[in-house]
């Protein structure tokens, strides 16, 4: 198995001593975590009420979204909370970070875009928008920032056109007339976008242009390109992730 070595963050947070009230965990790069809750993102900033000072009053500090590995949301963070992550993220695609193994991948730095519960009548949806490299910078995998529960739905759009080198060129549906036995997908169109549950599956899920499924397992959700080689390719598909608020098992 390839190890991959991720360099830590210069920012050192020492919250050993507070005790939380609320239940969202934020793992930072540098291996601190923080308890509290999610209220408020802005400028490609995390807030986080953490704490219970004197008179209720609550400690608040602000993270770099480049600074954290992945973020846990406690049942109870509202849906505002997640409106106004997606309201920031849609102005701009996340910073790719350091992606695992082509063929299985390997735990990695993730952030995630807040979750909210699921009302007892119809399942909302909330939003998070992705560029999906289809070169090799990132051993062929995006990582969504997403990390999904089994039993939540995701609803995967995408558009866009890429290059796959030597003057092909295709859309996430892919190219069904191009060979290639080194791809992930042996029957499925090459080029084609596809995505994978978890750090440690090889379950690939063709996603094409339109996907609307059901995740049978926890895990990371990455999306990338069904291809054998990707050292010549270029471009990105632009992908909107809607994924069921609260995950709930079904």
């Amino acid at each position: 198995m390839i190890k991959i070595s991720y360099a830590s963050c210069a920012i050192v947070l020492v919250l050993s001593l507070v005790v939380p009230i609320v239940g969202d965990t934020i793992r930072l790069k540098d291996g601190s975590v923080i308890r509290g809750q999610v209220i408020d993102f802005k400028d490609q900033q995390f807030t986080i009420l953490i704490g219970a000072g004197a008179k209720g009053r609550r400690s608040r500090t602000s993270i770099y979204v480049e600074d954290i590995e992945s973020i846990e949301f406690d049942s109870a963070t509202t849906a505002a909370a997640a409106s106004l992550a997606n309201e920031d993220m849609s102005s701009g695609s996340p910073e790719p970070v350091s992606q695992p193994p082509r063929s299985s991948p390997q735990p990695d730095t993730t952030t995630s875009s807040p979750r909210t519960t699921s009302p007892s009548t119809s399942p909302t949806f909330f939003t998070i928008k992705v560029a999906v490299r289809a070169d090799n910078a990132n051993n062929g995998w995006t990582n969504s920032g997403l990390v999904v529960r089994k039993g939540q739905r995701l609803r995967i759009s995408s558009s866009g056109r890429i290059s796959l080198g030597r003057g092909r060129f295709s859309t996430p549906f892919g190219l069904s007339t191009i060979p290639d036995n080194d791809k992930l997908m042996r029957n499925e169109a090459t080029g084609a976008l596809i995505a994978v549950v978890g750090d440690d599956n090889d379950d690939f899920i063709l996603v094409g242009t339109r996907r609307d499924f059901v995740a049978q397992r926890d895990g990371v959700l990455f999306l990338g390109v069904n291809e054998g080689d990707l050292n010549d390719n270029t471009g990105t598909y632009d992908v909107v992730i809607e994924a069921e608020a609260g995950g709930s098992p079904r």
